[in-house]
């Protein structure tokens, strides 16, 4: 085809990658374990929606996991709406959260009388999680020594 154009001149500037801005898996809270054993702290910090636990993973990256019942966000439009605002602002602060899991939980309703329409959620998501995420880059407390194993005397009340 003596009429086309060469490739380079239809799409001159290469466009950025995708995966620049994905949340790559190993971002991610994945597996039923890695849940459990973040929920097993205290919480935190609470607002008043959400609740955040933190605790320190080993790993030299962060990683997040998002908690939106049914119960608390009906519809699926606002449950997305709620996991994607908390991966993109956590994609913005993952370099401050770096060794840690960050869990994010929504525990009570956005009542319709206070919240009307999709950017009053969405204003109330973005001031929230966003302060709980500058709460999680905070130095952690340490954490308490393991419990001391049994002493190797006799226990008392047995015979010697």
């Amino acid at each position: 085809m003596a009429g086309s154009l060469p490739q380079a001149a239809v799409f001159p500037l290469a466009l950025p990658s995708v995966s620049t801005f994905a949340f790559p898996k190993a971002a991610r809270l994945t597996k039923t374990d890695e849940f459990s054993s973040v929920f097993a702290l205290r919480p935190r910090k609470r607002s008043p929606h959400f609740v955040l636990y933190v605790r320190a993973n080993g790993r030299a990256e962060a990683r997040l996991g998002v908690v939106v019942g049914k119960k608390f966000a009906p519809r699926a439009a606002e449950r997305n709406l709620v996991k994607r605002m908390a991966r993109e602002l956590f994609r913005q602060r993952q370099d401050q959260l770096g060794g840690r899991d960050v869990l994010l939980r929504l525990q009570t309703k956005f009542p319709r009388a206070e919240f009307t329409s999709r950017a009053a959620v969405r204003h109330a998501c973005l001031t929230e999680i966003s302060s709980l995420l500058e709460v999680a880059a905070r130095p952690l407390p340490p954490q308490p020594p393991p419990s001391p194993s049994a002493s190797p005397e006799q226990p008392k009340g047995l015979p010697t």
